[in-house]
């Protein structure tokens, strides 16, 4: 089984607020972009990334709502929970997703799956007030493809013998672990729907697409591979942070400084839960939506952004033309390894990592107290001063918050 809640962060919102019923919602006002919104929002057209400027200007019937990411993740919690009454094999995959294995539960609970799907989305409805799209297969890309057919509030059950009429109208860039590159390349391949990559024999596969994605075909023909994992999520593969800013802008310096607080938050981020990068990427992103992003390879794990930023600032002419406007920062840490792993380095950065922590030790602890951007660096200014005059966070507030 697959649950994916319906424009979840805009549908607390609303059950948190019945009178906002029925009207368009778009969450994002800290960030100064739509990052979520009701389905009546979407109806007018209003799209993830539209500032909220132009939504103010183009929609002013729409209500816009800062993000509050803490009853986001209550509600989470709450609506695993209830799943978790049919099944302890349950995997938190997002904040708003979750699969869970049902596998020989219509037995002992005396009813048939479809009849536990019901009573699951009904639970979440009554006791949440919040809709959730629901589907069931054999396998966990399958079941994604059923939790995708009806929305909002549908339910979708595939049964092998009728996976192949799901997967002829179903794009291959639909497909979960397929992103638009590969979907490229599948389409110059002669693969549209999920079903033109279904029905080729393993040894096409074998030849043409790497291990991921030999699974998911795997998984589009009902084999098994990826399992729920019912282990609690307490750690990242990585760590983005990403800021968002009007109007934007060529210049290198407000960029460099852009990146060096996304840089902050992501080091605060890995700190707090005690783990170190060993490779670091950083992106801009256009007017257009054009992404320009390289990766560094750190001499050492860290979580320091002392350290780091002298690294990515010599990396920066790689992805900055001055003929180009910017309107997006990010920063990833990557190939995470927990904090008490230490690599000695040849180049003296584990003596001056020894040397930062006390330092962010209490830099943290200030930032506990009193807030993000307390105590800063230098090379940031730029960026908080911008803040204040439309540039936004993703996630500030959210180092105690797994999925954010």
């Amino acid at each position: 089984m697959h649950i994916d809640g319906d424009a979840f962060f805009a549908s607390v919102e609303i059950a948190k607020n019945p009178s906002l019923r029925g009207k368009p919602v778009v969450v994002g006002k800290e960030r100064g972009i739509a990052s979520a919104f009701s389905y009546e929002a979407k109806a007018l057209g209003i799209t993830r990334g539209l500032p909220i400027y132009q939504i103010h200007k183009r929609f002013p019937q729409v209500v816009i709502l800062p993000g509050d990411y803490i009853s986001y993740t209550t509600y989470s919690e709450k609506m695993f929970d209830i799943v978790r009454r049919y099944t302890d094999n349950l995997e938190e995959y997002s904040i708003d997703e979750c699969f869970a294995d049902l596998t020989g539960w219509d037995k002992p609970l005396k009813m048939s799956y479809e009849k536990i799907l019901l009573r699951i989305q009904n639970e979440i409805k009554e006791e949440l007030d919040i809709s959730v799209s629901i589907g069931l297969a054999s396998t966990k890309v399958l079941a994604k493809v059923a939790s995708k057919w009806r929305k909002p509030g549908g339910i979708t059950l595939i049964p092998d013998n009728l996976v192949y009429e799901f997967l002829i109208k179903t794009p291959i860039e639909k497909i979960w672990g397929i992103g638009r590159r590969t979907s490229v390349y599948l389409n110059k391949k002669g693969i549209i729907t999920a079903y033109d990559l279904a029905i080729k024999d393993e040894a096409w596969v074998t030849h043409i697409l790497s291990k991921p994605y030999i699974e998911i075909w795997k998984e589009l023909n009902c084999i098994l591979v990826s399992k729920v994992d019912p282990r609690k999520k307490d750690t990242y593969a990585s760590i983005q942070k990403t800021r968002t800013f009007y109007p934007p802008t060529s210049n290198p310096e407000m960029l460099m400084s852009q990146i060096s607080k996304n840089l902050e938050g992501a080091c605060s981020k890995a700190r707090h839960y005690s783990l170190r990068a060993s490779r670091v990427a950083i992106f801009l992103k256009t007017q257009e939506f054009r992404y320009y992003s390289c990766e560094i390879s750190l001499l050492a794990p860290s979580n320091i952004p002392e350290i780091i930023l002298p690294i990515v600032r010599k990396e920066f002419p790689k992805v900055f033309r001055s003929d180009r406007v910017y309107r997006t920062t990010g920063v990833t840490l990557r190939d995470l390894v927990s904090g008490e792993m230490r690599q000695e380095s040849l180049f003296g950065e584990d003596k001056k990592d020894k040397k930062f922590e006390i330092i962010h030790k209490e830099v943290d602890a200030l930032v506990e107290k009193f807030g993000v951007g307390v105590v800063h660096l230098a090379s940031t200014n730029k960026a908080f001063r911008k803040q204040t005059r439309g540039a936004t966070d993703t996630d500030d507030l959210d180092r105690n918050l797994l999925f954010l």
